[in-house]
């Protein structure tokens, strides 16, 4: 069967390889676009340099400092509470790691890309869902009713294996008879632990993760790491190793040797959520990604926006609290003050440690640098045999992350005639300071190189052929790793419990970046906004 699939390819490949030179050579004139947003703003709190006197003052009675999934959260709790007297502050990038692009008439992701059902346990990402429209009846019961045009519909996902596309992402089609009961016993012990209870009378993982048990074995799960506990429970297949450090890499930024063994089993255990109309365990996704819901939330929440970004946190005898704002325009830098009742802090932590006056000592969270590539198809590449083009596309055995489909939605009504495949990389082949330097020194070319890896594996000299444009984003800063015990850190556990004027609301306070978290932050940090 292999050698027929083999065959088969090549005769394809023979039929298209003129194209593929002429595409290649085309591909070398292939300029990308580059992105690295956050990191000029960065850079400038970073290296302290001097600012000019604040030339506007605005007053408020609550301010969000963030513009991520996060603040817009808190912003349409606010809203939908009916509390309308309050300021957001983009930051850097509007709508952060949620953000999205276009070529032309087609949307692309820059971030985040999909969101799987919410759990029961998820009332608060229901409740939003609802008010979008995403969930159009049910919200509050085990089985709600999701508009179909955001239920992911097969085939949802494929992996090339051996040279061959087989259905899935777990390696199962020439893997050996012993390494296919490894795996058949680890999905049973998921299953189990999927419903696991904690001697604290908790689930042992749930979303959000602030609501799973701490019982003794939770923190001894948390207190070694992923490949450790693989190790321990006898898994030696190459095939499932690979498989549990690819979903580490792709959820967490990191490696399994690298995560705490409670994140690994959370990204298995914690989710689960159900459909009227969708088997368990389905995705919802859009063509922009989770931009969709953060454009949703901002339409929810009309929220009064500035640009720019916090410098300095801190009481104010007059009205709480006092922030020092900086926008940069073409590198020169204007000032202005905003003063609140209350700040709800909605930025990464390692940001808010540098203008948040005394803010509280948390351990040093390490970020993984990500590297997210949009390229703008003119046609669709010819497929290899076996599984077909699939909405996300993975390659076994490579740094890479595999690649997205934007238009995926939209093929079951009538194949467009250009797609946009967005490709996903991790850099967690490398030390985090180490991956960054290179990412601010690599040319666009070699940036290119890694970002197309993938493709041009599944593709061969043909995938270069079909790119019309290529839009390069890096966030050197893109996600926490939730590294061994992460989840006992003391300075975590008290910002989680501040209430006073400043409040924090960012996935950090969780140790790792979805959606599900960083919008718990949010709606719990508006909740208390609220109060006094």
């Amino acid at each position: 069967m292999l050698r027929r699939s083999f065959l088969a390819w090549a005769a394809v490949s023979g039929a298209t390889a003129a194209a593929s030179v002429a595409g290649y050579l085309r591909w070398r004139e292939v300029t990308p676009a580059v992105h690295a947003p956050g990191r000029e703003e960065g850079h400038f709190l970073r290296d302290r340099k001097p600012l000019p006197a604040p030339s506007q003052s605005f007053s408020t009675d609550v301010l969000i400092l963030g513009s991520g999934i996060a603040a817009l959260t808190a912003a349409w709790k606010l809203r939908k509470e009916g509390h309308d007297d309050f300021l957001m502050l983009d930051g850097p990038e509007p709508y952060g790691n949620a953000a999205g692009g276009r070529f032309d008439d087609l949307a692309y992701p820059t971030g985040a890309h999909y969101l799987p059902l919410p759990t029961e346990d998820c009332f608060h990402v229901r409740e939003l869902l609802a008010d979008l429209g995403v969930i159009t009846r049910g919200a509050g019961t085990r089985k709600p009713y999701y508009d179909e045009r955001f239920v992911l519909h097969g085939p949802e996902d494929r992996l090339l294996f051996n040279g061959v596309w087989q259905e899935g992402v777990l390696p199962h089609e020439g893997v050996p008879a012993e390494e296919l009961a490894e795996h058949k016993r680890f999905l049973a012990q998921i299953e189990v632990l999927r419903g696991a209870v904690g001697a604290d009378g908790r689930r042992r993982f749930t979303f959000p993760s602030e609501r799973s048990s701490m019982d003794a074995e939770a923190l001894r799960l948390d207190a070694m790491s992923f490949a450790a506990w693989a190790e321990q429970n006898g898994y030696r297949s190459r095939s499932l190793l690979w498989y549990l450090d690819y979903c580490c890499r792709d959820d967490y930024g990191a490696g399994m040797g690298a995560v705490s063994a409670w994140a690994g089993l959370h990204y298995f255990c914690g989710r689960g959520g159900e459909a009227e109309n969708a088997e368990q365990g389905t995705w919802l996704t859009w063509p922009e990604g989770l931009q969709a819901l953060a454009s949703g939330m901002e339409r929810l929440a009309r929220p009064k926006r500035l640009a720019g970004s916090a410098v300095r946190v801190r009481p104010s005898a007059e009205r709480g609290v006092e922030v020092l704002c900086f926008a940069l325009e073409r590198g020169v830098a204007r000032t202005f003050t905003i003063r609140a009742r209350r700040v709800i802090c909605a930025m990464p932590l390692h940001v808010a440690a540098r203008v948040v006056e005394n803010m509280l000592d948390v351990h040093k969270q390490i970020h993984a640098p990500w590297m997210v590539a949009n390229f703008l198809m003119k046609r669709f590449p010819q497929e290899r045999p076996a599984a077909p083009l699939s909405w996300d596309n993975v390659v076994y055995g490579t740094p890479g992350l595999g690649y997205v489909v934007s238009t995926h939605q939209d093929i079951r009504v009538a194949p467009p005639e250009k797609t946009v495949f967005t490709s996903y990389v991790a850099l967690s082949g490398r030390d985090p300071r180490e991956a960054r330097k290179w990412m601010m020194a690599a040319s666009g070319d070699e940036l290119l190189e890694l970002a197309s890896a993938d493709l041009r594996a599944a593709y061969g000299l043909q995938f270069e052929s079909c790119v019309e444009r290529v839009d390069i984003t890096l966030r050197g800063h893109a996600m926490a790793v939730p590294v061994p015990g992460f989840r006992s850190d003391a300075g975590l556990l008290a910002l989680r419990e501040m209430d006073g004027p400043v409040l924090y609301a960012h996935s950090d306070l969780s140790g790792f970046s979805v959606f599900e978290e960083a919008s718990w932050w949010g709606y719990r940090a508006a909740q208390r906004a609220l109060r006094g």
